[in-house]
């Protein structure tokens, strides 16, 4: 990275939200002794609490001042609860993106910034093991393309992407383990840990090198990330719509 864009870097105020507390802790600890004290804050927060997730942005934006970037990226693999899968895989990431735009878009006063939304690539390569997973996945898609529309067309100031990585070094993946996770579909699991030993597993440092780029690369609005072992960092693309 050039001196630019270390010092930038120095410059970031980070908020972590997630529900686990110790993750979280260690996360901003691991923060302020890289960056210093003051950089970045941790809140304790179940994003599928609408109420709990408005607070957490105004706690952000009242200790920061101000909101840039927005990363929906909490996401679970509950097949047997799939209610919750839904509302933390795609109703939290619309609650997210709303709450975003109404810290961040032109039409409401402000300056304008740039929103992630983390899908998957189950939402290309679907799996028999993970069916409402794969739902949400497609869901976060058409989703943040369609907003992306509508904030390009509405002026909002503010670019709308999508990450979608394929199997991810993270606890996540062990999930497809549990009778309790997957429900009916564990049974699947041995075509889950198939598919992971064909298009292996990803460093998380390779995600956060894409996510970079959607936050610096200015001309993305509306792209469809995917990052995978056999390609790298790439872009899907979508044919013209024809009557």
């Amino acid at each position: 990275m050039s001196l630019e864009g270390k010092v930038a870097l120095r410059s970031v105020k980070v908020a972590v939200v997630d529900l686990n507390t110790i993750c979280g802790e260690e996360c901003k600890a691991e923060l302020d002794a890289e960056f210093g004290e003051g950089k970045c804050l941790f809140i304790q927060c179940d994003v599928s609490d609408g109420a709990a997730l408005t607070e957490t942005f105004q706690r952000t934006v009242d200790e920061f001042g101000r909101l840039d970037i927005v990363i929906n990226n909490a996401g679970i693999n509950n097949e047997k609860h799939w209610e919750k899968t839904i509302q933390v895989n795609l109703t939290s990431v619309i609650k997210g993106t709303y709450l975003a735009l109404e810290h961040m878009s032109k039409e409401n006063g402000k300056e304008g910034g740039t929103v992630i939304n983390v899908s998957s690539m189950a939402a290309f390569l679907h799996s028999p093991h993970q069916p409402v997973y794969t739902a949400t996945k497609h869901g976060v898609i058409g989703f943040s393309r369609a907003m992306a529309d509508a904030s390009a067309l509405g002026d909002y100031g503010v670019r709308i992407n999508v990450l979608c990585p394929a199997f991810v070094d993270t606890p996540l993946l062990h999930s497809v383990e549990h009778e309790d996770n997957m429900g009916k579909f564990v049974k699947f699991k041995e075509d889950f840990k198939r598919s992971m030993s064909k298009f292996g597993v990803l460093k998380p440092s390779l995600i956060a090198e894409g996510m970079m780029k959607l936050i610096t690369d200015t001309t993305l609005n509306g792209a469809v990330m995917k990052i995978t072992c056999s390609k790298g960092i790439h872009f899907h693309t979508y044919e013209p719509m024809s009557a």
